[in-house]
Formats: C-alpha cells, structure tokens, sequence
C-alpha cells in the first residue's frame, strides 16, 4: 500500500514537473537559418524495411541523412560492423550513405542477405536508420509430378490443385489454356485464393486436356508453368450408351439422370476456423461450395454489420474483403452457401492484432542552455508494444551519462541543459507483429536574436480591419518582443493591440492614422536586434450608385449602372454576374467600366444581376433583379443621328494622361454604336482637330494618351446607324509638362550630291513630336570602317545638313537625335550614307561581239573594279551604230542606238541589226552621277540576209497572148542579189486557180516579156528577189490578155494547161543583146521563209510552203551554239504557223521547220532571241488606252474602205473582193492574224478541175 502511495506521489511531482517547464523553442522553416543553425543528424531517406531485391540487378540501399557539420556514415550487417572497404563489391555514393552492392559483374545476391543499419553521425549525435533486411527474389522452377487424368461424372464437384513452387514473394496465380487463353470463370468455376480451381459442379464442356496452372514472379518477371492437367466428363447419356452396348436386350438398364445435390463447402473445410490478421491491412475471408445448382454465397457477421464503405466481394461472392482493418472488426464471420435443396455455412473467427503504431512520436527538440524540455514515445499496438530509448544509437542505458536527462517509461525529461547535451534519442516500440523507431534530436544552442521578417516590409489593409504585422524572430535563449511605433516612438501597450508569441502585432481596428513606420525589437542575453514595417491603411471600396431593379419590354434595351469609389492607390476590377454565374457568351451584353447593357432584350434574360468589385485588399458587391415584360404596340419611330454630347469633364491629370468623361446626348432611337474623341493642339496648331480615338457607344469615360508640351482641348462625336452626331463643345484646355523628346526624326538619308559632300536629310518632328520649347537636332557622323570619332553639330529645327570636304564616295555612319531645352531624345539608331558620286574612272576591257544572225549579236565585256566606278554601280550602257550597207558602198547619216544592261552584267544581246552591215560598239560603265569613258570601238558586220520585196512590180502592153512584166530592185537588198523569181497562174471565170508556173530570171535583168499566154485570161503574178540566204518577200500584181474580137485565134496548143512549153523574150530596156528565152521548170516541193516573231517566254514560227498537199509539218527548236539534241513540236494539221512556249528570257535560239512523209525535207536554220534587253522598263502600247482608241478608229475606217471597194467593184461588174482576195490568195504567203499577237488560221485552198482555163 506504501508502494502505491509514493508511485502516485511520483507521477503527480512529475505532472507538476512537465507543467512548470518551459516550452522549447520553435525553428523557423527558413532556408537560410537552417543552413546557419548546427543540427544533430537527420535520417531523411532509406530503404524500406523488408528489401526484396532482384538477384540480378545491382543492390542499392539507400541511408540519406542532412545536418550542420554534414554527418558521416557507417553500417552495421546482422549487428556488426560491415567494413565496405574490405568489400570490393561495395561503394558508398559520395556525400551519401547509400550503398551499391556490384550484382551485375560477378557479385552473387545471396552472399549479401542479411539485416543492414544505417549510423548518421556528426559532432551533435548519431541517427539510426531502420533495420533493413535484404532478401533475394526467388522464382524457383515448378517440380516435376506425374499428373493423372480426373476423370468424373457430370454434376459433380472438383478441384484441380496448383501448388506453385515457393517463392519471394509469393507468386500471382492464374490458369490458362494451351492458346494461351485465360479460362473464363464464373460462379460454378473459380480460383481460390490459394490458386486451386475450384468446381461447383462439373458439365460435359469442361472437358479438356489442357487446364495449365501459371504462377507469375513479378520481381524477377519470370512465369513458370505446371504440367498441363486432363478432365473428362461422363455425361448420363454417354454412360447410358455404354451400358447398352454391354447388356443384353432382356436385361433392364439405365444411368440414373444427373442428380441435384445440395451444397457442402470445398474450402474451408469443417463448421469453423480462424484468421489472424494485422491491423490496416485487407482481410480476405474466402468460401467456395460445392452443388448443383450452383449454390450462392451470402456473408454476414455475427453479432454486427459489415463495415460500410470499407467491405467488398469479389470471385462472385465467393471473397469477402475488408480494406484498413481495425480492431473494431475482429469477431465471427459467418459465410453460408445455398442452392433449392438447402445450405452450408461456415464461421471464421477473425481475430485483429496490431503491430505498433504512434499515437506520439518523438519530435526534435531545439533548446536554450539552462532551459527543460521533454520527449514523448507513445506507441501502441496489440498485443500493447514494449518501448524502449537509445541514445546516438546506443542503448540508453549504456550510453554516457547526462546529468540533465531523466527517463520514465515512454518519456525522457531534460532539465537545465547546456550544449553538451546535444544529441539523437532513438524510440523503439516493438511486440511480436514488427517495430517503429524514431530518432528526435535535442540541439541545444545559444544564438543571439535574429529577426526574419524583410526590411521595410509593406503592409497594406483597409481602414476598420485588422492589421497583422510581423516579426518572425529566432534566438536562443527565446529573445523578448516589443513594438514601437516610429523609429524613435514609444513602446505600444494597451488594448488597441494584440501582441501573439510568433511576434506579430495585430491592431485589431486600424485606422487611416495608424499608417506609418512600425519598428520590432528583439532581444536575449547574448543580443538585441530591430527591424522596421511599414503599414498603409486604404479607403474601403464601395459602390456608391447601385444597380436598380428594372422591368424591360422585349426587345428592348436596359443598363444596370454600378459607379464605385475605391482608394486612388488600388487597382479596381469589375465583374458582372447573371444569377450568381458568368454573364452569357452574348455580343448583346456590353460591359462597360461603370455600367452593364443588354441589347435587344429578351425573356431568358430574366433574372438577378450583380456587380462585384475587386481590389488586392477588399470585395463588395450589390445584386438587381430584372423583370422582361412583352411589348406594346408602338407607333411609328423616327430615327435620327445622335444629339451631340454634353458636359465634358477631365479628372485625372497626370504629366502623360487624363480622364475624359462625358454625358451622351439623346441617341433619337438608334442606339450609339461609338464615340469618336477628338483634341485640338492650342499651342502648335490651334483650330485643326485631329482624330485621337473611338470607343464603344456605352463607354462615357476614356483614359486618353497625352504628349508633352501639348495644349489639349478635347470634343466627342456620337455615332450610330444614321450617322455622326455635331462635335460635343470643347472640354477645358489642358497644357501637358514639357519633357524629353520621346522620339527621333525617321527617315533619315545621307546621299552626296557633289564628289566632295555628303547631304544628311531627315523628316523633321511634327510640333506635338517636340515634347517641348527649343527643338534642335543633332546631326553626328563618322567615315564607317575608319577608327574614327564622331563629328557633331547641333542645327536648329531644319531637315538637311550638308557635309564639305569628304572622300569620293564613302560609306559613312549618320545619326540624327532630337533635343530641345529639357534635354535629348534617347539615342538613335545609325544608318549608313554615302558621299558623293564621280564619274567612273575606267571603260569595260576585253569587249567582244559574237554575231549570231543577219538581225542579231551578242556583245560581252569584263567588269570594271568596283573601286574605280566611284558611286553605287548601275550598269552598263552598250553604243552601237550602223556604218555602212556592204550591199552599197554609200555612207549615211549615223544614229547611234543605246541599250542598258541593269547592274553588275557582263553581256547582253543587240537585236534590230540589219543585214550585211558593217558596225560599231562601244561599252561604258554608269553610276549614279554619269557615264565613265567608252571602250574602244569595235567592229563587227552581219552576215547575209533576205531582201526586201522588189519596189514595185509593173504589166504592161498587155496583147492577145503576151504581157510585159517590168520591176525595180529592192529597197533592201541585205546582201548580193543572185536572182529573181517570178510565179504566176491563171484565173478561170469562177475564181479557181490553175496551175503555178516558175520562171528565175538573173539579177541584173529589170523586164520581161511573157508569150504564149492565153487570150482573155486573167494571170495572178508573184514576184521575189533571192539572195545566197534564200528569197525576199514577195509582190503580186494581176493583169488580162486582150480578147480575140475576130475570133480567128485559136488557143495555143496545150493551153488548156494554162502556158505551152514555149520560149519567153525579155524585154529589151535592160538589154541590148538577143533576147534571152527561159523554159518553164517542175516545181519540187519545199519550206522556205521561215520567220520568227519572240516574245520573253514564247515564239511565233511561220514559214512558206510549196509542193504537194497534206504534208505534215514539225517544229525543231534548241539554244543557239549548243550541242544539245534539236526539241521536236508537231505542227496539228495543214498550218504554216507554231507558237512554241516556255522559253527562257534572253536566250538564243535555233529553229527549223520540216514535213514528214514520202517528200520529207526540212527549211534552212533560222536564229531568233526571247526577251532583248531594254534600254528602261518599256510599257506595253497595247495595253494603253490611246493605243487600243486608234487601232478601233483603224479598223472602223479600213471597213468602211471595204464596203465601198465591194459596192464599186459590183457595179463594175467584177467578182467581189473579198471573193478575189480568197480566190486569188498566194497558196505560200497565208493571213496572219496580229490583234492578239499570235498567227493566223490556216487555210489552204485546193481543188480537181478537168475546166480548161
């Protein structure tokens, strides 16, 4: 009885003891403290402690720990000290207690299984990590067994048993077919927990060979397989049958049918069991029974409910699973199978045991010398955990001795301690079902006060609402607080203030006047420190216009208005709410900043709207309800522009804006869509008003933009559908401060115009641009590449300043910067000029000319150095003149034709050459300021090319059967004439053409007389002149032999042919000599006066054609000089015309036209070139409307010709024109078509005519 009486005397000192103490001190979480303070070690990582590893991967534990000095790390292996260095297989991570033991090159897992404990130590104690026990993961191979067939009657029950080799950890269960197939499963067959599959009853589809149990080892990913097992099932009908088979017919037989059976339970076996299981674990209770029919399982527990929320079933009832197990749910379960012939039941006693648990685990304790604290380790568990203390991993009871410790039971109590007794305590709770162990450290430190809170902290609340100002403080001993108000205030007491153990002053009602500078003192034996606040205390937000309620007919248009007052240094936002959401993704909704409209009002628009104001510091709102109604009908409405606005007032004035506010004028039933506001310049340009900007026609404030040194009037404008409303009245002038220029002059451009300036120009600041009085500019530049300094001159406000004195043709760096009396515009950026341009120095070299046709050459020079063109090189010029015609040996007077080549190119193509000509080129190099020097010139003359049509072509002294022919030579002859050539033919009564006749007469020769033509006939001549090249264009003329009015002439023989085999006599004017006779020759057949017409991309090809009809044509085509293979076009149809395309400009090209087929031949070459270039840019008169006006006034008049030759032609009694232009057309020369620049149709005209002519 005394015993019991001094323990609870004991335990009651003891209450008083803990009572009295002072409470430890509190570490802030601040980074930079915490890496200041010493601190005995933590644990801060390891591994879990059951480690089962892969046996074939390296071994990692892991034993992180932090503390100030950095602790140092050791290991224990099965409660001796594991030596890592001896271990070759064994490293530790640098600044780590993690171990890596070496498993992949050559390490075995098993030599390593054991209980590893991590030790973190530094000069304040030792932390202990968990016991760490490593085990291998093992997934040993399924022993060999000879399995049997089961074979059974339908209905019965049966269980194919698995038993899975042992592994770590236990393996996953499941059956599978020889497909790989999971086995389906349902109520009548299902795997246990122990991974049997169990059958209710068994059916003839169960049959099968290949139920294959496999057991899956996650760890090492392995899956073993058993030996496939083998079921048949007898079925009553194949029994029946065989017993027939074996019976005589005399005898009675006959399978009983499948009988039903009741259940009886497969697992567990017998009435009942028991199951132990650990508190916050899942308990699994599992039934499987046996019958037919399948029988249903059902769980109840005896004497209480199943747990909510925390029980499930599983396997189709057959699992019953509790999840976080307590005590609470230990008792009877009772699980009962049932089918139509009755029930089983078993009960299985659950019994809950704990392994131990906190209920408080020790926390680190940070303590002043000389002051008390206590640990706390209470655990429980059931059976009820033993606890037990360590010191820096050392049994308590064997560790050095601290005066100022105490320990009873679960409790350590320190007392007056000093800095030595800084160390880790270790709480280890255990019973038979596992253990906790948590280190707590005591650091006992003696640190002068810090205070934590930032310098000058701001804080900011609104007036009658608290105010919380900290001062997070650290010291040791705990340091005393006191505020001041001011830096040399008085201390603040009394209730207006609330003063917490963290620091923190709350003035629980602040005021405007408690703005102002607060100042928190700390201080301990071993220091004091201070540290000021600041606090500002702001006008609450309100909303001083409310939105009302409103009633709106549909259709129609209302506004909620919600003005508000907030303190001038808050930022206030505005929401509006539809019923307590977001207002409707709607453009009919406007927000404006103090008010909501809705347009064209309608009925689910009903409903409660609020405005709410945020601000950083404070919220308020206020709520209206709108009512739609239907409309009435109305009377006709008259829409009109808006009244002008009214009562302009500016709030707000800052240096660079102010606040335009304004009261809309009646909108005359269109609504106002926008307001335009626009400012007048009183100071630089008074009465011109400029546009400044628009805003929606429901916003009536702005904040508008300002410049300096600018005197503003403002004026608004309403605008709806109808129009623009008159300019509101001017609001109050508004003169800005000056200041700075904001900007610099743009444009700015430096180009010499003589070889020694440079002229430095820029667009000047318009007068609003200027910021200020005194505007100036300060030009700077400097040569560019050169180590040279900048040269400045301040100009007054001009847009050009002219540099003497420079190189030729420098670069030069330039900037122009703006300034007035209040300073310079911030610096600007530099572009780069150059002085002026001289003539170049030097001519092209090395000029040569390759002639590439009669009509076309091609020139090419060396490039001059850059360096002696002088100015900004843009191109070449080409001089190139006619001297003489080689054909006559007269000079004329010389024009001499130029042709630019843009930019730095070293050829170009001279076309418009005339044939057989002797010319001269030179070639000149331009800048910007001129032409340099011409190269020396060079020769070069043209080939050969056809002539021209002979000048005229004249008959006369026509007779009965003779004509006198007589011409003049061509105007162009372009080269020696070799001869000409007359073709004629006659002309029946109906306009058909006979045959063609070919007569060549020399060149010198200008007449000819043709005999033994037929009376009274009509012959259509043609007439050309040839060259070495090939032959001219041509001249026709047609003319009549005289009628035999006797009628004593007969035709000729063979005139029916058109003209006999006779001889000619030429005329004798050109000739003194007997007169020369010629004799009709075949004509072959042949392509001849192949021209070209080219374009940049495309070329026109037509060409002459004599012989036989239906001949084929083609095209040949290829750049001119080129080896390449000829391009082949076929020509479709009959035509004497192609048009070949995509063509590269400026390039020269080689063509000739052929006919396939029996008669095939081909047309001399013809050279042409796509896109010459051009002196300047050329503008297409085509496409000109003076141009295109003519060509219609041309046309118009060539008509009216027409019809009046047609109408006298008839009245003469001759054959239409254009009868005889169709019948009388040259079958070589076809019509061209030129109003679109392309050829003509073809058209051939042949016909069989057995007529004489």
């Amino acid at each position: 009885m005394m015993k019991k009486k001094r323990l609870s005397a004991s335990k009651a000192s003891l209450v008083l003891f803990l009572c009295q103490m002072i409470s430890a001190l509190d570490v802030p979480l601040d980074s930079k403290l915490l890496e200041e303070l010493s601190q005995p070690p933590t644990i801060t990582q390891q591994s879990p402690k059951d480690y089962i590893v892969d046996p074939r991967e390296n071994i990692v534990i892991q034993c992180e720990a932090k503390g100030k000095p950095p602790p140092s790390f050791s290991w224990t292996r099965n409660g001796t000290h594991f030596d890592i260095d001896k271990d070759a297989q064994v490293t530790m991570k640098p600044n780590s207690g993690t171990l890596v033991i070496n498993i992949m090159n050559g390490g075995k897992a098993e030599a390593y299984e054991g209980i590893y404990q991590c030790t973190a130590r530094n000069e304040r104690g030792a932390a202990i990590s968990n016991n760490i026990v490593i085990r291998p993961s093992r997934s040993p191979l399924w022993t060999k067994e000879k399995l049997e067939p089961h074979q059974v009657r339908e209905g019965d029950s049966l269980v194919l048993h698995c038993r899975p080799p042992v592994g770590l950890p236990p393996p996953i269960i499941f059956w599978m077919d020889n497909a790989f197939q999971r086995l389906p499963q349902s109520e009548r067959v299902s795997q246990g927990l122990n991974g049997d599959l169990y059958f209710s009853n068994v059916q003839p589809e169960d049959t099968r060979e290949d139920y294959i149990c496999y057991a899956r080892f996650n760890h090492t990913q392995t899956i073993q397989q058993k030996q496939p097992i083998s079921v048949k099932v007898f079925s009553m009908d194949s029994l029946n049958d065989t017993i027939a088979a074996n019976l005589s017919d005399t005898d009675i037989y006959g399978a009983k049918p499948v009988t039903e059976k009741q259940p009886i339970l497969l697992t567990p076996t017998g009435s009942t069991s028991t199951k132990v299981e650990l508190r916050g674990s899942v308990l699994l209770l599992e039934c499987i029974a046996a019958g037919l029919p399948t029988p249903g399982i059902h769980w109840i527990k005896e004497g209480g409910e199943l747990p909510a929320n925390r029980t499930f079933f599983e396997n189709f009832k057959k699992t019953l699973k509790i999840i976080d197990v307590s005590e609470a749910d230990s008792g009877n379960y009772k699980c009962i199978a049932r089918n139509i012939l009755g029930s089983a039941y078993h009960v299985i006693s659950v019994t809950v045991k704990a392994a131990p648990y906190w209920i408080t685990a020790p926390r680190n304790l940070v303590l002043s010398p000389g002051e008390d604290g206590t640990l706390i380790c209470r655990a429980n568990g059931n059976p009820k955990p033993n606890i037990s203390w360590l010191a820096n991993g050392v049994p308590i009871a064997i560790a050095p001795e601290d005066p100022s410790r105490k320990v009873d039971g679960d409790t350590i109590i320190f007392s007056h301690v000093q800095e030595r007794s800084s160390a880790v305590y270790q709480c280890n709770a255990s019973n038979e079902y596992g253990y906790l162990l948590a280190n707590a450290f005591v650091n006992v430190l003696a640190e002068p006060p810090r205070i934590l809170t930032p310098v000058n902290k701001l804080y900011q609340v609104i007036a009658d609402s608290p105010a919380l100002l900290d001062c997070a403080y650290f010291g040791s001993p705990k340091p005393e607080i006191e505020w001041f108000k001011g830096v040399k205030g008085s201390i603040l007491r009394g209730n207006e203030y609330v003063f917490h153990d963290n620091g923190t002053l709350e003035i629980p009602v602040a005021q405007k006047d408690s703005t102002g500078t607060y100042t928190c003192v700390a201080r301990n034996e071993l220091g004091k420190i201070q540290n000021e606040v600041q606090l500002e205390v702001k006008d609450p937000t309100m909303i001083i216009k409310q939105p009302e309620y409103k009633v709106i007919q549909r259709y129609g248009q209302v506004s909620f208005e919600c003005i508000i007052k907030h303190d001038s240094t808050l930022l206030a936002t505005v929401t509006w709410l539809k019923d307590n959401d977001e207002l409707p993704d709607d453009e009919r909704f406007l927000v404006g900043k103090d008010n909501l409209t809705i347009m064209n009002v309608t009925d689910k628009d009903d409903g409660t709207y609020t405005c709410i104001v945020n601000t950083t510091l404070d919220s308020v709102s206020a709520s209206a309800v709108l009512t739609v109604v239907a409309a009435p009908p109305t009377p006709a409405i008259i829409y009109a522009r808006p009244n002008p606005p009214f009562d302009l007032e500016l709030t707000g004035q800052l240096e660079r804006s102010v606040e335009l506010s304004w009261i809309p004028g009646d909108e005359n039933n269109s609504p106002i869509t926008s307001f335009v506001i626009e400012y007048e310049d009183g100071l630089h340009e008074p009465g011109v008003w400029h546009y400044q900007t628009e805003v929606p026609g429901t916003q009536t404030t702005v904040q508008l933009k300002l410049s300096p040194y600018v005197n503003y009037s403002f004026r608004v404008i309403a605008v709806n559908e109808i129009g623009r409303s008159q300019p509101s009245e001017p609001s109050e002038q508004y003169l800005t401060k000056s200041a700075n220029p904001d900007e610099n002059p743009s444009n700015v451009q430096g180009i010499g115009s003589e070889p020694d300036n440079l002229v430095i120009t820029w667009e000047p600041l318009k007068g609003f641009q200027s910021n200020g009085p005194g505007l100036q500019y300060k030009v700077s530049w400097r040569q560019k590449d050169v180590d040279d300094e900048w040269t400045s001159v301040i100009v007054a406000n001009v847009s050009k300043y002219i540099v003497s004195g420079t190189p030729t043709f420098v670069p030069y760096e330039i900037k122009v910067q703006a300034l007035n009396d209040l300073g310079y515009a911030p610096e600007p950026s530099e572009v780069i000029g150059h002085s002026g341009e001289d003539l170049p120095m030097v001519a092209p070299g090395n000029v040569q000319v390759h002639v590439i046709n009669s009509t076309l050459a091609k020139v090419h020079w060396d490039p001059v150095p850059l360096k002696t063109v002088r100015g900004h090189l843009q191109g070449y010029k080409v001089y190139y003149w006619k001297v003489q015609s080689l054909s006559r040996r007269s000079r004329r007077h010389v024009e001499k034709k130029i042709l630019t080549f843009r930019g730095n190119k070293t050829f170009g193509m001279l076309p418009g050459l005339e044939p057989y000509s002797s010319y001269k080129l030179n070639v000149r190099v331009v800048n910007g300021k001129g032409e340099g020097p011409a190269s020396p010139d060079k020769v070069f003359k043209t080939p050969e090319g056809v002539p021209s049509s002979p000048s005229f072509l004249k008959i006369t002294n026509p007779t009965l059967d003779s004509l006198t022919l007589e011409w003049g030579s061509p105007t162009h002859p372009n080269g020696v004439l070799t001869s000409y050539v007359l073709k004629f033919q006659p002309i029946n009564n109906t306009h058909e053409l006979g045959p063609l006749v070919e007569i060549r007469i020399p060149a010198n020769e200008s007449s000819l007389i043709l005999k033994n033509l037929n009376y009274s006939t009509r012959y259509k001549f043609y007439f050309n002149a040839q060259t070495s090249v090939g032959s001219g264009s041509q001249i026709t003329e047609e003319a009549v032999t005289i009628m035999d009015e006797a009628g004593i002439l007969r035709p000729a023989v063979g005139a029916g042919k058109g003209y006999s085999e006779t001889l000619f006599a030429t005329s004798p004017v050109m000739h003194t000599v007997r007169p020369t006779f010629y004799k009709v020759q075949p004509l072959y057949p042949r392509i001849r006066n192949v021209t070209t017409a080219a374009a940049e991309t495309y070329a026109n090809i037509s060409w002459e054609y004599e012989g036989p009809d239906h001949a084929n044509f083609y095209v040949e085509y290829g750049v001119a000089g080129s080896k390449e293979d000829w391009k082949k076009e076929i020509v479709n149809g009959s035509r004497s015309f192609f048009v070949l395309k995509g063509l590269t400009p400026g390039t020269a090209y080689k063509v000739r036209v052929g006919a396939e087929g029996l008669s095939g031949f081909r047309s001399s070459e013809d050279v042409f070139e796509t896109g010459p270039a051009m002196a300047s840019r050329q503008v297409d008169i085509a496409t000109q409307g003076w141009f295109i006006g003519l060509m219609c006034a041309v046309a118009l008049l060539i008509l009216i010709l027409l019809i009046v030759c047609f109408i006298r032609r008839n009245k003469g009694g001759k054959y239409p024109v254009k009868e005889k232009e169709d019948a009388h057309a040259d079958p070589e020369i076809q019509p061209m078509k030129e109003d679109d620049g392309t050829f003509g149709e073809y058209r051939l005209f042949s016909f069989v005519s057995s007529a004489p002519f």
